[in-house]
């Protein structure tokens, strides 16, 4: 070995064992628990989870709508709005994440609305009172929430300082924050995380927008000027693995790209990613309501969101604008029509 080789030896020694103490040694495997978990967003969770290694079981309805379970993956039989033999699969879990609840997009009657609050309320009461067997035991509870928690507060910028304003939305956001929050009296961690609008390739409000594009028929709702906060579904799924992680986040977590969009910019873009110009003009705010209801007006406001929390703790997104975004989500959409 030459004199060069000879001097560096030791420095590439040096390193690697500075490495190794300062932990860059792989994260022990968690048993985790989710609710909600065969969703669009929970799927994609479980697979990079068990990925890296830990043990997931997934409540649902039925096992038997899933005969084939990816390894590292079990399940737990159960209605999570029920109190029930499933919740003693909580008890020797690590992290617990709360993703159930039922779909706001649709007309908002009163039978839907109360379809909407108790799926989630109920859920996460059952959930905390599973998690009190483990009191005094370290455990993290991850529990879905959503920045309608803020109300609508036209172009202000809303991050995690904010508080709650009004409305259905923002009045479910305090009840079901409410009732994860108090998985604390048992020791457990709770972050909180506040959804914006999903966009991924199986589900979420990009797939009921595509069909009207296809059509060229994609127009701005309303003014247009109403913000819409979103994030990438696998920036969704890498926050949740760095927060199970992370020794020192707790509370609420804006869970939304940095650079929120308003309906008109998300229109165009949305068009010019799809190659279908849009041209027609836009949808009158009387006719979202009468379509939609209660839900109608809410999609005329819209919250300007960023997540605070994350950028100060140095979380870095894969895709922090809408365009990379939608590039990524709809790779081939075009060529399909």
């Amino acid at each position: 070995m030459g004199k060069i080789g000879l001097l560096w030896t030791p420095v590439f020694t040096g390193v690697t064992t500075f490495c190794r103490i300062i932990n860059y040694e792989e994260e022990p495997a968690m048993k985790v628990f989710i609710t909600g978990g065969t969703g669009f967003v929970g799927t994609t969770l479980t697979q990079k989870l068990t990925q890296e290694g830990h043990e997931v079981t997934l409540l649902t309805r039925s096992i038997k709508s899933h005969p084939a379970a990816l390894q590292g993956v079990s399940y737990a039989e159960g209605d999570p709005t029920q109190k029930g033999p499933w919740q003693e699969k909580v008890a020797d879990q690590d992290v617990a994440i709360n993703l159930a609840g039922a779909s706001i997009f649709r007309r908002w009657s009163d039978s839907a609305k109360k379809l909407i609050w108790d799926s989630r309320i109920q859920t996460t009461q059952n959930l905390v009172e599973a998690l009190s067997a483990r009191q005094g035991k370290e455990v993290k509870l991850l529990s879905t929430s959503a920045v309608g928690y803020y109300g609508f507060h036209e172009d202000e910028v809303l991050d995690e300082g904010r508080p709650s304003g009004e409305g259905f939305l923002a009045d479910l956001s305090k009840e079901w924050e409410s009732a994860a929050v108090k998985a604390e009296e048992f020791g457990a961690r709770v972050i909180l995380l506040r959804f914006g609008i999903v966009l991924g390739r199986r589900g979420g409000a990009l797939q009921q927008m595509i069909p009207a594009f296809k059509w060229w028929m994609g127009s701005p709702l309303g003014s247009g000027n109403q913000w819409f906060s979103w994030i990438h579904e696998q920036d969704l799924v890498d926050i949740f693995l760095y927060l199970i992680k992370e020794k020192k986040i707790s509370g609420a977590v804006n869970c939304t790209a940095p650079n929120p969009v308003t309906n008109r910019e998300l229109t165009h873009v949305l068009g010019e990613v799809l190659g279908k110009p849009t041209f027609m003009p836009a949808v009158p705010g009387f006719v979202m309501s009468l379509i939609l209801g209660e839900f109608g007006s809410v999609l005329l406001k819209g919250q300007r969101v960023v997540p605070k929390k994350l950028l100060d703790a140095g979380f870095r997104f894969s895709f922090p604008d809408l365009r990379s975004a939608l590039k990524d989500l709809l790779k081939g959409e075009d060529k399909r029509n």
